[in-house]
């Protein structure tokens, strides 16, 4: 049934709650006014299409008579979204990105737009508070009803005993892109679409998308960026102010103030916004969320800022290799890609380290996790649970399980929780009576056929061990620099970490690459110009505030040395 939103037309379909007049608000005339610099009027007849799913680089559509239709073209059709009338406005976060277009925007009825390129819409959101407001709210409202009503041109045709389908469910999930799941195992309708597409079920996963004229069995998470139009197409002869490799809390914190302070931000990431943290279901001692924010959240609105700004983030983008020797510096990513800049920082974080058992990738998104969001969530519900790790991420990992599941085993090799879990988290652990903790006890063995079935592990306490019936295992501990891909150009400690500042030794500073007479600045490696911050960062606190500020301060010397 159609409800109507006062004042910003019809809304056909949608889960926007209460919140439909901030989802879709109307501009006044003298808002109007003040956007008539940066558009061109334009006259506009029933039926013309203004965007397309897909669509790069379209213009923002202010309604200043008759209307426009939002609609999401899918396999059983268009499905309505929202009619706009005057005052009305089309878009989303994709059009402030320039990136692919989500929905279809159709004429309704003869009348005439306000035609906004997204070079001027951001122009906008960076020069008029008030509408930045409007403008924001409403969009990113817009993609959260777009996400949770959970219907459009992408659907993932997978099962929950597939690693692969685990792996596209996190990476589409965590950069908030709209997806319907369908399983083969529950949902009846999968039949239909497995006859349709000429595919069978050991080909799973499959993605349908481009409204269904494109199918991939398995793709990667570098072609399903490429077939949603995620990212904006990157131009190898543009050399930006600063390229920031990883879109963690440290990554995205530059970005935020780097772009805020007028610099050319290029941002790389090879899975989603967030990084280690992203995966954390919920922080509740970073500073002004009293009542805590999921990782992914934080992230979320953090990349948000960085986009408003003008940052460019490119999402499935990995860094292969640093090419530390011409100037200006380039990076070659995945896919062929080749980026340069005139000053970069390194923020690839850390990931966690891998059980030393020969079968533990045998059972990778299919027993054994890495994160431990709602997606992972869903697969151990009423289940038995082990964590492996006695950091903060282990101790968020059990709470937020312990709430989910049966029972939650937790495996640390010493004699305690370690020293650096807040103790918070170390109360809670001890007032769950669904939480067992076990010290000095470690895992043996993994057992299973096409998933992981059983778990042995030894406590060196009583010398006893212990195989017990448990399909989920999620890994939590230690610390891997994501730095393979600057082997041979900066300075790295012994476990690979890179060193700054004051940490740099005297044989990083001799390998010919210091070139400047003075002294390496707080943050930048034994290369000019390139800077490192974060968890990637020898002897970095391992907190996201901690990230934070260092992204943020580290803009200060970016400035700096791109005066030089």
């Amino acid at each position: 049934m159609a409800t109507e939103t006062p004042g910003s037309g019809e809304v056909l379909t949608g889960p926007y709650g209460g919140r439909k007049e901030q989802t879709f608000p109307i501009l006044t005339p003298a808002q109007i006014a003040r956007l008539e610099p940066h558009g061109t009027r334009v006259a506009v007849r029933k039926g013309q299409i203004l965007a397309e799913p897909g669509e790069r680089h379209r213009k923002l559509f202010v309604v200043l008579s008759g209307a426009i239709e939002i609609v999401r073209p899918g396999m059983a059709g268009e499905e309505p979204v929202v009619v706009l009338t005057a005052g009305g406005f089309t878009g989303e976060m994709s059009t402030l990105r320039g990136v692919g277009s989500l929905v279809r925007a159709r004429v309704g009825a003869d009348g005439e737009v306000l035609a906004i390129s997204d070079d001027h819409l951001r122009s906008v959101v960076q020069t008029d508070a008030r509408l930045s407001e409007l403008f924001m709210r409403a969009f990113i409202l817009r993609r959260v009803g777009l996400v949770a009503a959970q219907h459009g041109g992408v659907i993932l045709i997978g099962s929950r005993h597939s690693a692969g389908t685990l792996r596209l469910q996190q990476f589409l999930t965590r950069n908030s892109y709209p997806y319907v799941n369908l399983d083969i195992d529950t949902d009846a309708s999968v039949q239909a679409l497995l006859d349709r597409f000429h595919i069978n079920v050991e080909d799973v996963p499959v993605v349908v998308c481009a409204g269904g004229e494109r199918m991939m069995k398995n793709p990667s998470n570098q072609e399903l960026a490429e077939c949603l139009g995620m990212n904006p197409q990157l131009d190898s002869t543009k050399v930006r102010d600063l390229i920031v490799i990883g879109a963690g809390p440290a990554g995205l914190a530059a970005a935020v103030y780097a772009a805020s302070e007028g610099l050319d931000v290029l941002v790389l990431e090879t899975n989603a916004p967030g990084g280690q943290a992203g995966s954390s279901s919920k922080i509740e001692n970073y500073l002004g969320f009293p009542t805590g924010i999921s990782g992914q959240a934080l992230a979320g609105r953090a990349l948000v800022q960085a986009q408003k700004f003008g940052a460019e983030v490119a999402i499935a983008n990995s860094a292969l290799q640093l090419r530390c020797e011409p100037k200006p510096y380039e990076i070659e990513l995945s896919g062929g890609y080749v980026v340069r800049g005139r000053s970069f920082i390194i923020a690839s974080g850390a990931q966690y380290r891998q059980l030393a058992l020969e079968n533990v990738d045998r059972f990778l998104g299919v027993g054994v996790y890495y994160a431990a969001t709602y997606v992972e969530a869903r697969l151990c519900k009423d289940e038995d649970v082990v964590i492996v790790g006695g950091g903060n991420s282990a101790g968020q990992a059990a709470v937020f399980l312990a709430s989910n599941c049966r029972h939650v085993h937790l495996l640390v090799r010493g004699k305690q929780l370690a020293d650096s879990m807040s103790r918070y988290l170390i109360r809670r652990i001890e007032d769950s009576p669904n939480i067992t903790l076990h010290t000095r006890t470690e895992i043996t063995a993994l057992q299973g056929d096409a998933q992981l079935e059983e778990v042995t592990w030894h406590c060196a306490s009583d010398n006893s061990t212990v195989t017990n019936a448990l399909r989920h295992i999620f890994l939590m501990t230690g610390a891997v620099p994501n730095t393979a891909w600057l082997e041979g150009c900066v300075g790295l400690d012994e476990k690979g970490f890179v060193r700054t500042g004051t940490e740099l030794q005297a044989e990083d500073l001799a390998s010919g690459r210091w070139s400047v007479t003075r002294q390496p600045y707080m943050f930048e490696t034994s290369i000019p110009r390139i800077f490192a911050v974060g968890d990637v960062r020898s002897g970095s606190v391992k907190r996201v505030a901690a990230a934070v500020g260092e992204g943020s301060a580290c803009v200060q010397l970016v400035h700096r040395v791109l005066a030089e």
